[in-house]
């Protein structure tokens, strides 16, 4: 018995650290961990600032530490996911059992992309996604025109949004999709996006948010868009947006990202545009108007003026200025100095654009402007 009690604790402790390492991998990410019908799933934002906690997005690579605990939420929202039979009697045709390769398992309430200048005269925007084995993809939008449900679908089914392509994990290669779509409305206008899609896993670890902690693969997504859109009888113009930047965070059973930063490339860096993370509900203290005066203080004018009337600011200190549409989706950021500045507006930036302006020290205040 001898001899086999010398090799028996060597073994089991050979096996007691293969058991550790296996433990210690990137998580695998399939179908099972995405969207279902039912879900109801809440998400809270934090100011575009990276905790002091927290390493910089540059970092990569295997077994990660990601400290992201001190997130303090600033607003909330609620994705959710429906059955098809929650939207018009049309869009279930054109997203149903017969839509062929517009085929959807799911639907979730979206703002429909939206570029300032076309305003779309459409109530109750949804976005359709198809799940499958191999992939979670858009296949398109509708929305209620006049009481009627007006679907909208990509080019081909090569030219859908490909979100993610399955299985996801440290080890998956980068892959790459096109997209293109248009929204034309008689009368009114139309819209069109060409994106190019690309993702590529550079990390895996552990990530704590205020959420909780949890075993994460980082997916970081670069999306690049070009946008068409003519209002009325214009003939219409072409919009390059500035490149952005997704790092997801993706966790088994969690259904969306634990955590996702977006930035946008300014001047060859990246700028913070927004931090969402996963999270239960919370009361969101509201800052009076009155103190996030005192803390960034934003003076713009004119507040409403013709597209091609020039926009002053008023900065305290060098700040990064981002616009926005009400959707939220960057459309330009400047790199400005201290003092009165011009802010170089795109003239097909019309519509309620939303400023962020981003001070060196963390603090952002937020205004509005009209173009017309």
């Amino acid at each position: 018995m001898l001899p086999m009690r010398r090799y028996f604790y060597p073994l089991l402790l050979l096996l007691s650290l293969s058991t550790a390492a296996t433990a210690q991998t990137s998580p695998s990410i399939d179908r099972t961990d995405m969207p279902v019908i039912g879900d109801s799933l809440r998400l809270s934002q934090a100011a575009p600032v990276l905790p002091a906690s927290a390493p910089p997005l540059t970092r990569r690579g295997p077994n990660q530490t990601w400290d992201y605990s001190t997130l303090t939420p600033v607003s909330q929202r609620v994705e959710r996911y429906n059955n098809l039979n929650t939207t018009p009697a049309t869009l279930q045709f054109a997203f149903g059992p017969l839509g062929g390769v517009n085929r959807a398992t799911l639907v979730s309430p979206q703002n429909l992309p939206a570029t300032p200048g076309l305003t779309l005269p459409v109530t109750d925007p949804v976005e359709f996604y198809n799940l499958s084995n191999t992939d979670f993809r858009s296949v398109g939008f509708g929305a209620t025109v006049s009481g009627f449900g007006l679907p909208v679908t990509y080019q081909s089914q090569a030219l859908q949004d490909v979100i993610y392509r399955f299985p996801i994990s440290y080890s998956s290669p980068a892959d790459s999709s096109n997209s293109y779509f248009q929204i034309s409305v008689p009368g009114t206008g139309y819209l069109s996006r060409q994106r190019k899609r690309v993702n590529q896993p550079d990390a895996w670890g552990t990530l704590t948010t205020p959420f909780g902690t949890f075993q994460t693969v980082r997916l970081v997504t670069r999306l690049e868009d070009h946008d068409s859109v003519a209002v009325g009888t214009d003939p219409g113009q072409g919009l390059t947006l500035p490149v952005q930047r997704e790092y997801k965070w993706l966790a088994k059973t969690v259904h969306v990202p634990v955590l996702t930063i977006t930035t946008n490339v300014v001047a060859g860096r990246e700028v913070i545009t927004n931090i969402e993370y996963r999270d239960s509900y919370r009361r969101v203290r509201v800052t009076s108007p009155a103190n996030a005066a005192k803390r960034a203080p934003l003076t713009a004018w004119p507040t409403a003026a013709a597209a091609g009337e020039a926009v002053r600011l008023q900065l305290p200190t060098a700040a990064t200025v981002l616009v926005t549409d009400l959707a939220g989706r960057c459309l330009g950021a400047f790199q400005l100095p201290a003092g009165r500045q011009v802010l170089p507006l795109h003239p097909a930036w019309q519509g309620t654009l939303v400023l962020r302006v981003q001070q060196a020290d963390g603090a952002v205040s937020v205004g509005k402007l009209v173009r017309y």
